[in-house]
């Protein structure tokens, strides 16, 4: 139930691609929250998914933009500006893409050009959103600018490849540019840890299936849905969050503080049992895992 938490606000979501996208929940439930927004997206990714459709739903322009080029993102942030007839309150950077994993080509053999491209995409992207918008003064006083992270950042798992590395880097951007942007103007800056989410491109980690069922048994709450995040980022758009700023914030159901559950332990143990007969079965070497 709507209730009026981002009435009169405004604010540029980058990254929604189809219904499966977090970007795509929350512009649905800002605007439902009140707020106005402007979409954008690579000019690729328009074509490929269906933001024209949002855009319809949300009564929103949908301006083009690769948010690697800084050229672009003036284009963007000054097509809102327009669009809202001035500056406005908050972003959302939902922006990740490794060729790396794209290609299948796992951590310790990692093309270094494909390398420089993911972190330009997934994290030096959040920095260039912050530079611009800041040198245009683009964003209002007390205003919010929320990055989607993950835990990989933290934490190794298996198949996340070289996104990790790229999570860190747009943590600590939020850190470092959360400082100077805070102390000008008040504009705090956050990343939200999410639980694996069957995104588009989440889809494409590998064990992406696997790692959902073991976070599921993980979590004290479960995973949190894309729809779960929506309302998580909408409290940090919201004057509600005012002083809470260079922060990781997990949504994860609790998965983070966890060492180990009944749940999981319990399926260990048929795994265990599932070995201990696959020995008996196969004398000469244990069955392939």
């Amino acid at each position: 139930m709507a209730c009026n938490l981002l009435k009169g606000k405004k604010g540029i979501i980058f990254g929604a691609l189809n219904e499966d996208s977090i970007a795509w929940k929350v512009a649905e439930r800002a605007v439902e929250e009140g707020a106005q927004i402007v979409l954008t997206n690579t000019p690729i990714s328009i074509r490929m998914g269906t933001i024209d459709q949002l855009a319809e739903k949300c009564n929103a322009p949908v301006i083009p933009a690769d948010a690697t080029s800084v050229e672009d993102l003036e284009r963007v942030i000054d097509g809102a500006m327009e669009h809202f007839g001035g500056s406005f309150d908050f972003i959302l950077h939902s922006i990740g893409m490794s060729p790396n994993v794209r290609k299948g080509r796992t951590y310790d053999d990692l093309d270094y050009d494909f390398l420089a491209k993911t972190l330009d995409i997934s994290a030096l992207s959040f920095h260039k959103v912050i530079q611009v918008a800041r040198k245009k003064d683009a964003l209002n006083e007390w205003g919010s600018i929320v990055a989607l992270s993950y835990i990989a950042a933290q934490r190794t798992l298996y198949g996340y490849n070289d996104m990790a590395d790229a999570k860190a880097l747009l943590e600590s951007i939020a850190r470092s540019f959360g400082y100077i942007y805070g102390r000008e103007k008040h504009v705090r800056i956050n990343t939200v840890s999410q639980s694996p989410t069957p995104t588009t491109a989440g889809k494409g980690v590998l064990g992406m299936e696997d790692l959902l069922e073991f976070a599921e048994s993980m979590s004290p709450l479960g995973n949190a849905s894309a729809n779960d995040c929506a309302d998580y980022v909408l409290t940090l758009f919201s004057d509600f969050t005012r002083k809470v700023t260079m922060q990781n914030l997990y949504h994860d159901g609790g998965f983070s503080s966890m060492g180990m559950s009944r749940r999981a332990m319990r399926t260990y143990q048929k795994g265990l049992r599932f070995e201990d007969v696959a020995e008996n079965q196969f004398p000469f070497g244990k069955a392939d895992e």
